[in-house]
């Protein structure tokens, strides 16, 4: 399923991207739409819902804070979201690449470059997706970079994953969690699964994340330190 962001300060112009692109996407295509009618709106709402997007078409021309410093804003809290610059001025000269936009339309929206641009981000989502990890809980469904996650840790019934930027919950196990993550994440002990590339330091019976000291079980302390040191000495995360 797609999550589809409009951000454009006039209604009308938001009703009619958000048309066009239901009209081109296939109708078995998932799809949820979000509506944001200004920069501050959609920076703010993404702060509180990191990883809830997937596309945003975002207006250049906006009141208040423009599309540009927006996109900016934006960037400093999330960099795997899609966006798409909208602008009324064919002359506009697109700088687009300073915040890794991947394309741009020109108003009023033609069908054919819209299909263009809808087809090149469905490729770009599809590619992203064996890189992330898909959560659901009572707030949403979201989609974390697995180049973000620190750790997961199990409580009671939810697991838990902890990112740099916040702290996602949902029911499940932590045993699925370590299967569908793949090789880059060890498991540390019956509670803990960390991200390799994560680990700064190794002790014999904790590793260190940041400032965050999460213990090693005795079972699993051998195979722990020698995938971790093994992952150390090739210098690289294996996602």
């Amino acid at each position: 399923m797609l999550r589809i962001g409009i951000c454009d300060d006039e209604s009308g112009a938001r009703d009619a991207l958000r048309f066009s692109i239901e009209h081109l996407l296939r109708e078995d295509e998932g799809k949820v739409f979000y509506d944001f009618s200004s920069g501050e709106g959609i920076v703010k709402w993404l702060i509180k819902h990191p990883g809830e997007l997937d596309i945003l078409f975002l207006d250049v021309e906006l009141g208040g804070m423009s599309g540009m410093e927006t996109a900016k804003q934006i960037r400093e809290h999330d960099a795997n979201l899609m966006l798409i610059f909208v602008t009324g001025y064919p002359d506009f000269v697109f700088d687009g690449y300073v915040v890794g936009a991947i394309d741009y339309l020109v108003k009023p929206v033609k069908q054919d470059k819209l299909q263009q641009v809808l087809d090149r981000a469905q490729k770009l989502f599809e590619k992203r997706k064996p890189e992330t990890f898909t959560i659901q809980n009572a707030e949403g469904l979201y989609r974390i970079a697995k180049k973000d996650i620190l750790y997961l840790y199990s409580e009671k019934r939810l697991v838990k994953v902890r990112t740099e930027a916040r702290e996602y919950a949902y029911y499940g196990k932590l045993d699925d969690a370590q299967k569908a993550l793949g090789s880059g994440f060890i498991r540390i002990h019956q509670r803990y699964l960390v991200r390799a590339g994560a680990v700064s330091e190794i002790e014999n019976s904790s590793v260190k994340i940041g400032n965050t000291c999460l213990p090693v079980s005795r079972a699993l302390r051998q195979s722990t330190i020698a995938a971790l040191a093994r992952d150390m000495i090739e210098g690289e995360v294996r996602i």
